[in-house]
């Protein structure tokens, strides 16, 4: 089952394979992690509290 690196929440695979690096089965971030979010390529800490 899929998860997310970060938070070790539940991912879809459908996300995985949208978002993830190729080569990769997990994401390194994903839309409940709170404090770091994808810039690009990388992941960078959150600069302001999300908007849910």
């Amino acid at each position: 089952m899929p998860h997310c690196n970060n938070c070790d929440s539940y991912v879809s695979e459908a996300y995985v394979r949208v978002f993830a690096p190729e080569g990769m089965d997990t994401v390194r971030v994903c839309p409940h992690c709170e404090d770091k979010l994808r810039d690009g390529a990388d992941v960078r800490e959150a600069r302001a509290p999300r908007q849910q």
